[in-house]
Formats: structure tokens, sequence, C-alpha cells
């Protein structure tokens, strides 16, 4: 599956100050991770991954779409009746689950997948790739007749940019699909689940039977969906598209949208925004500091992170806020901290494109909500003008 380079480690320190950024220490550490990556090129990235420590009980089980993409390279998009060529085909394994999961797996978990695919050429691929990157399939729904879902990929050589055409599969998943017996083996010692907001009548079970069983839930809300909001409900962690958050709550900027998801979803713990190439922020609800008299506008907030991250030059940076009663006007209040992270800036010569970025994000994500994966508070992979399959990290070499 396609997933991306781009990492951002980000440890936010106590401290009283209103705003730091990471410590020597941790810029240190970073420094000779990437290093370490960097020899794993042509190398098979389960070997790859910086930290295999982890206890074998840290399973994470993702419910989505897991796919076969088509990525055709071109010079440049087409216009409208326009006849290209290709500069380039390749032919993976997609979907964002299927991808999210994937790298999942290259960082040390034991991820297990639930979705459908049909008993064709298609399908067949998809679970060999997922298998070979140690992703469990067992709870994989084969259909005997149908098609497996499958994507084509129109990837711009000029813009570094991808262009999705999504077919799914026939006959698509229900909730009959997955028996109980297979549900609650899906679940047995999983730290998190992860939903990427396709199969939502499915989805909507498996978020019931982990919330009766306290599994923590991350959703990727990536565009507003048949059934997402319902799914919502469930959420305790939510990762965002740039477009989705003044989409879904008509907030004015994407901070005051940040606000209102916190406010609508009691239950939410942080919501991260991706913004690209420009990096991601992040809201956490924070439940330990009583409001104080003294509310912060949570646009100037962001702001002035965003101009204190853009002093630093060379590394991935996040810089927090202190602890405040955030304002959304015209929203309301949230007790909260703000974290604004900046992408790796990439050199030109080893961009590719798009493709898996944002998916290979939330894989790092769900990483580092496992206690302890790092001594940090989350682990970001961001920069959305990488493919993963080419570059030198943990998810390098054919990435599902």
């Amino acid at each position: 599956m396609a997933i991306s380079n781009s990492l951002l480690l980000l440890l936010p320190p106590p401290s009283s100050s209103s705003s730091h950024p990471l410590s020597p220490l941790t810029l240190t550490f970073y420094n000779s991770w990437r290093k370490k990556m960097r020899a794993c090129r042509n190398s098979r990235p389960t070997i790859c991954s910086s930290h295999n420590s982890n206890p074998p009980n840290d399973v994470v089980v993702g419910c989505g779409a897991a796919s076969v993409d088509f990525l055709a390279t071109v010079s440049s998009y087409p216009k409208p009746d326009d006849k290209i060529r290709s500069i380039k085909l390749k032919v993976q394994g997609g979907g964002n689950a299927g991808n999210a999961l994937t790298c999942v797996a290259r960082l040390g978990l034991k991820p297990r997948v639930i979705t459908k695919v049909a008993d064709d050429s298609q399908g067949r691929s998809i679970l060999d790739e997922l298998r070979a990157d140690g992703v469990d399939t067992s709870f994989i729904v084969v259909s005997k007749e149908g098609t497996s879902p499958f994507t084509y990929i129109i990837v711009d050589n000029e813009t570094k940019t991808r262009t999705c055409i999504h077919t799914p599969g026939y006959p698509p998943m229900i909730p009959q699909d997955l028996s109980e017996l297979s549900l609650l083996s899906a679940l047995n010692g999983a730290r998190i689940v992860y939903f990427d907001g396709r199969l939502y009548e499915t989805a909507l079970v498996v978020a019931q039977e982990a919330v009766r069983k306290n599994i923590p839930i991350l959703i990727d809300a990536e565009r507003p969906r048949e059934g997402l909001d319902d799914l919502l409900n469930f959420a305790n962690y939510v990762v965002c598209s740039a477009k989705f958050p003044l989409a879904w709550t008509e907030a004015s900027t994407i901070p005051q949208a940040l606000v209102s998801i916190l406010l609508r979803l009691p239950n939410i713990r942080f919501v991260i925004v991706t913004l690209g190439k420009d990096g991601c922020v992040m809201l956490e609800r924070n439940l330990d500091v009583a409001s104080s008299p003294e509310e912060v506008d949570i646009d100037s907030l962001v702001e002035s992170l965003k101009t204190a991250s853009s002093e630093s030059v060379s590394h991935p940076t996040c810089i927090s806020s202190s602890g405040a009663t955030l304002k959304a006007e015209g929203i309301g209040t949230v007790n909260g901290r703000v974290y604004v992270g900046t992408a790796e800036s990439i050199p030109p010569s080893e961009l590719i494109d798009t493709t898996g970025a944002g998916d290979a994000f939330i894989g790092a994500v769900i990483y580092g909500t496992i206690p302890p994966s790092f001594p940090l508070l989350l682990m970001f992979l961001k920069d959305h003008d990488i493919n993963m399959r080419d570059l030198t990290n943990p998810f390098t070499c054919h990435v599902f």
C-alpha cells in the first residue's frame, strides 16, 4: 500500500511557558532515528522498524477499506478530451485502512483488519500483500462472487499530486458478514480500534462492541460520509483532513472548527487536522485544568504558535501552548492545549506524490496512542508530498 515519509516527533513536555519547541534531546533522538532509517533502503520494511520493543499484546484493529491501486504517472494532469500516455504504471495495494495498518505493522504493532474482498485476482493480491507486511487478515470476509475494490490513481508528475477514482467492491460488506464470534475474536486484546469511515454499518457494530469493552477508538474523518456522524459519537481520537473541519462544523476558521468538534463530541481526547506541507494542528482536551476566568482566542493563539514554529528551519518541530480556556467566537470555549506541528522540508528530488501520506500519518498517530511506544506523547508522520514506497524510512519498500 502507499504510505508516506515525513517524520514529526511530537513531544509536548510540561512547561509553564506559553510555547516551547522540541527539546534538544528529542531532536537528537530524531536525527539519529532518521540516519538509522536511511540505512533501511531496499530492505523489507518489517526489518526496518526503529522500535520493536512493544509487548506482544499491542493489537490494533482496523475496520475500513483495503483495495488495489492502479497508479498511472503522467507528465501533467490531462485536460478534458485529451489523450495522453503514462510515464509509469504501478499496481499495488491501497485503501485507507490497508495503508494505515501496514504502517502500524511496520512500526512493530500487531494489526488486524476487518474488511471485505472478493475471491478474484485483486482480492488475492490484497490478502497476499497485507499478510506479507504482518497484517492479520483472519477477519477479512472473502466473497465467492463479485469484485474486489480498486482505485485508478492519476499521479501528476508536474504538481506531485494525485487524483483518485474509486470503484467499491461488490457485494458490499454488511454487519451480517461478521459473526459475533469473529467480532469478539478480532477485538480480543485490542489496545485501540481504528475506522476510516467506510463500511459504516459494520463499523458501527464494531464500534459499539469496542465501547462496551472500553477499547479506545480513533476515526479518520477524511470527508463527510454516510454514517460518519454516528460513528464519531464513539470516538476518543479524531484525525481529519484540512477540508473536513469547516465542512462538518460550518465554522469560519479551522481553529474555531476544532473547538466546535470538541464541544460536539464530548468523548474526544484530541482532534488533529492535517495541512499537507504546512504540517498539522492538534487540539487536546485538558480535563486536569480548571476553567480560567481569562479566555484565550484560539485563532490568535494558533497564529502565534505558527509564527513561533516557522523560526525552526532545519527540523520538524512541535510548538505547544499552555493549558488554557480556549475561546472560539460565537461557538464556545473548551479547556485545552494547542499543538502546531511543522512538516519536514523535503528536497524536490525526493518528492514522488501524495499517495497514502495521510494514511501513514494516521498509522503513526495510532502508534503514538499506545504506551509505551516512545517517550513521546505522539509520533507524527507527515509530509504529504512523498510516496512512502520510494523513500528511506520505516515504511519504505512495497508499502501496502
